[in-house]
């Protein structure tokens, strides 16, 4: 995972961060713990009230590229374990991985932190919500629950406000004893974080380490030898929308040898210093009194800046020729080999050596302005692969924890580059005490005590980014590895490994798209897992096709044709692919020379035109066209970002281009940090359209509606200042007035509003916890959960031919949902309805022996909850088959099986409900 830059010394990024924050967060104020908890509760409500609980949404995967897997927890007889799901929730498998089933959807939240598996009872089982890396998808989580069922049920056990859960611990012979680790909350400070210990199974709670409001606690272990001799690492960490700090002298190693009631910093070798970032550590097992410490030093190196070396030929112009050149020495430069320069060096695509000695020889350009132009915009992901922090270091103890040194001579800076935050693990073989792992972007090695390490994940194509790991206690060999591709297992130490992605749909999904073949096949960018497609028709387990690899992002299909896409990987990088010739080309514009370079959001807007195939629109903080999709570019605006905060996460970006699919020529633009823009004359002019919004939150999605001209809907979010106040809005005149339509939606972040392609009444909305639907135009919403799980959702489109909703969720993979039966329910207003009874071809071949059986699926609407009478009759009007079935208001399936030897012919379903009304409905039995 490529994510934030560290280019400054962090003391002075801490005091910049300080001085800003006042100005950046305004007014904005961190959502409270007892709004948190109403939010929950109001969530929980809509669930009971929802009449689309049972409404069927088809999950398609993928699993072949899966998601990111935070803990693994394994029960005594190796064949039960549990993983954690980033974003996608906790799953059981009960046959060593054959097959998963989720358990924990629909609590509180399904972003994971930790969770922890009783050793003396295997039917108690913790989970901590709020996953504890502090990346940009990291989502605050709803507090400890605790399973005495394995995993059947849940009880929410407190703890509502620590928003992120470091580390969970369970006593080892007394399960009534638990131990947590809270980091709080990510983007504000908050005084529920350190470590917290129960004694009576989570009933009361007692806080026996604090640190201060930025501080929690990240990592717990119990010495395997002695339960009462605890190890707990504190990390301090403040992280903005335009920059992230992950070190202070907060962080540390903290010593317990009384059950973790009093503490004492272990901090002799260790370093103590302000540069202390993520720690993460491991008791070894066979020899419980050494103890290794993974630390990532966030103190910066001097390192030898590359810019200009790709002109090593002396006769070839450099950046430094143009430092003092004189304008009219510009129009001496020989054509060709100024030509060579601003290829090489990425000018945007309209510059060439007579462009470039015309602008020089009008003014409008000058030579220094050339010798500082870079390279087509800021390069984020090389600034953060390059950026000179010292990174990981290892430390071992041999005294259970109370002095370290430091004992790694293989360079290790590659193990994190600059983004350590978002690891942290080592893991110690539970046979030899010198034998540890190291979890990174690769995984290493290390056989000698730490000292060398080598890499270990090369046989079996094992995702990088690893994030968990499991080692059998009584055979080191069988190892259960957790990375952002799935779950992988050894059997052979680490020397090869098998994907166990069968069944795991956790797959993170930043952004979803269609074509018009027949099927559709859907595209989309996840989570360090590339861009892939493949078919709507198809099953979570089928094979999807990759396009890209690094972070996937954006995908523009030309439908035309259906075989070009436009897509590509964080940080503005995009290709035009030919799917069928596998050619591609960048279409990444440069910026014009004399203005400030590209600023590209991480997920960059790219968009192509809905009245003409041809043009393409991409956004950095300017809003770029291409009329011949992307090989050449111009700028229709001016920066329409504030431009006012500096950090080390690229920032002032725009977040959303669209276009009005009624009007040619008709853009909005909206930016990260609050500014959103329209434009009715093609970039001619743009005007500011905030006013009357909340100002300074993300503008997280804009659709201006195929029905209406001027109408226009808006989501905002304020999830980066841990505001999670509902931002949907919609205006009637082009955005000049805004009316918010959060109704009676619970307070959830909002990232993405869709209208519905049939009926302008009905609206989609995606959230950080699901997908709510409004049937009246957004007066009041109803949310779609029951087969779709609270999962937060990205990016949502609709295939209008197969009337499909597809949903890319980020952390359960790709849904969809027809939307016929939805447009029946609105039609009949609610009303007592049959609304699927599809016609039934007999197979003979099928029975109950045989495992298949032949029968019908019926689907009907309920006003109420209520027992209701179904009839089968042919067409004499006999009866064939009649039963009931309990309902529940709004949305029912239920079938009926039916003997091979039924007789073919007409039939009708007919519903009677409790007060003698009826409806039916024909179908056809071949």
């Amino acid at each position: 995972m490529l994510t934030d830059l560290k280019k400054l010394s962090l003391l002075c990024l801490f005091a910049l961060t300080i001085s800003l924050y006042p100005t950046l967060a305004q007014d904005i104020k961190p959502t409270t713990a007892k709004e948190l908890k109403e939010a929950i509760e109001r969530h929980q409500q809509l669930l009971t009230e929802t009449p689309f609980r049972n409404y069927p949404a088809k999950n398609v995967g993928p699993t072949n590229m899966s998601g990111r897997v935070v803990d693994i927890e394994v029960s005594n007889d190796y064949k039960t374990f549990y993983i954690a799901a980033a974003s996608g929730g906790v799953w059981k498998t009960s046959d060593n991985g054959q097959s998963f089933i989720p358990i924990f959807d629909h609590q509180g939240a399904i972003g994971i932190g930790d969770i922890a598996l009783s050793k003396s009872n295997n039917n108690i089982l913790w989970v901590g919500t709020g996953e504890n890396n502090s990346s940009r998808s990291t989502y605050a989580g709803a507090g400890v629950y605790k399973s005495t069922d394995a995993g059947q049920t849940w009880e929410h056990m407190g703890l509502g406000f620590s928003q992120h859960i470091g580390q969970i611990q369970i006593h080892p012979e007394n399960p009534d004893i638990v131990w947590v680790g809270s980091m709080g909350s990510l983007y504000s400070t908050n005084e529920e974080r350190g470590l917290y210990k129960t004694t009576d199974g989570g009933k009361t709670w007692k806080r026996t380490l604090f640190v201060n409001n930025n501080t929690g606690v990240i990592d717990i272990k119990v010495d395997p030898s002695n339960p009462n001799h605890l190890l707990a690492a504190t990390w301090e960490r403040f992280r903005q929308s335009h920059d992230f700090i992950g070190n202070g002298k907060g962080s540390g190693i903290w010593r317990s040898e009384d059950g973790g009631e009093t503490w004492q910093k272990s901090d002799a070798g260790f370093p103590t210093d302000e540069f202390v970032g993520r720690i993460g550590f491991d008791f070894s097992m066979s020899q419980p009194n050494i103890v290794y410490a993974l630390h990532d030093n966030q103190r910066t190196e001097t390192r030898e800046s590359s810019r200009g070396m790709g002109n090593r030929n002396a006769d070839e112009l450099s950046f430094d020729n143009f430092q003092n050149m004189t304008a009219a020495e510009v129009q001496n430069l020989d054509n060709a080999k100024l030509d060579r320069f601003l290829r090489s060096n990425r000018f945007a695509t309209k510059y060439n050596a007579a462009t470039v000695k015309r602008l020089v020889a009008q003014g409008k350009i000058t030579p220094k302005q050339i010798a500082t132009y870079n390279g087509g915009g800021v390069d984020a992901n090389a600034a953060i692969l390059n950026a000179s922090v010292v990174g990981a270091e290892v430390y071992r103890s041999e005294d259970s924890g109370k002095s370290w040194k430091k004992v790694n001579e293989s360079d290790l800076s590659r193990l994190y580059n600059t983004y350590g935050y978002y690891f942290g693990e080592v893991r110690t073989s539970t046979t030899n005490p010198d034998e540890l792992f190291l979890l990174g972007v690769p995984l290493l090695v290390s056989r000698d005590g730490g000292k060398n390490f080598a890499l270990t994940d090369t046989v079996g194509n094992v995702h990088s980014d690893h994030q968990a790991m499991w080692i059998n206690p009584q055979d080191s060999k069988h190892i259960l590895l957790g990375t952002d591709g799935g779950l992988y297992r050894s059997y052979g130490g680490g020397e090869r490994w098998e994907h166990l992605n069968t069944e795991l749909t956790i797959s993170q999904f930043y952004s979803i798209m269609v074509d018009e073949n027949e099927p559709y096949n859907i595209y989309g960018g996840m989570q360090d897992n590339g861009v892939w497609y493949g078919k709507s028709t198809g099953k979570p387990s089928d094979v999807w096709t990759s396009l890209m690899g690094g972070d996937g992002m954006v995908v523009a299909v030309d439908t035309r044709t259906n075989d070009i896409v436009y897509t590509g990987f964080q940080f503005g990088n995009y290709f035009r692919i030919n799917t069928k010739t596998g050619e591609r080309k960048s279409v990444t514009p440069g910026y014009d020379i004399g203005r400030a370079p590209n600023r590209w959001n991480w997920r960059t807007p790219a968009v192509l035109s809905k009245h003409n195939q041809d043009i393409f629109y991409m956004g950095s903080q300017y809003v770029y066209r291409s009329l011949d999709r992307g090989d050449t570019w111009e700028t229709i605006s001016p920066d329409l970002t504030k431009n006012q905060k500096s950090g080390n996460v690229p920032f002032a970006t725009l977040t959303v281009v669209e276009e009005s699919p009624l009007e040619f020529g008709t853009l909005y633009a909206g930016s990260d940090d609050g500014n959103l823009w329209i434009t009715r004359d093609h970039g001619k002019n743009w005007t500011d359209i905030s006013k009357g919004l909340p100002q300074g939150r993300w503008v997280s999605s804009v659709t201006p509606s195929a029905h209406q001209e001027g109408l226009v809907y808006l989501t905002l979010t304020g999830y980066r200042f841990d505001d999670f106040q509902t931002y949907v809005f919609k205006s009637t005149d082009y955005g000049k007035t805004w009316t918010s339509i959060k109704g009676n939606l619970p307070m959830e972040a909002t990232n993405v509003i869709k209208e519905d392609v049939k009926n302008s009444e009905i609206l989609y909305l995606g959230t950080d916890h699901g997908l709510y639907v409004s049937m009246d135009g957004g007066k009041s919403w109803a949310l779609f959960q029951g087969n779709l799980p609270n999962v937060p959702i990205y990016d949502m489109v609709i295939q209008a031919k197969a009337n499909d909703l597809v949903i890319g969720t980020h952390g359960r993979s790709v849904y969809v949902i027809n939307l016929d039966v939805l447009h029946q329910i609105k039609q009949n207003n609610g009303a007592l309805s049959i609304l699927r009874a599809d016609n039934v071809r007999i197979n003979p071949r099928w029975s109950a022996m045989s495992g298949r059986t032949n029968s019908q699926a019926i689907i009907f609407y309920l006003p109420s909850a209520e027992t209701i009478s179904l009839t089968v009759q042919n067409e004499k009007g006999e009866v064939t088959k009649s039963w009931e079935v309990a309902g529940s208001k709004g949305v029912n399936i239920t079938s009926w099986d039916m003997e091979a030897s039924i007789a073919k012919g007409k039939y009708s379903l007919l519903i009677t409900d409790s007060k003698g009304q009826s409806v039916d409905k024909g179908f056809e039995i071949n």
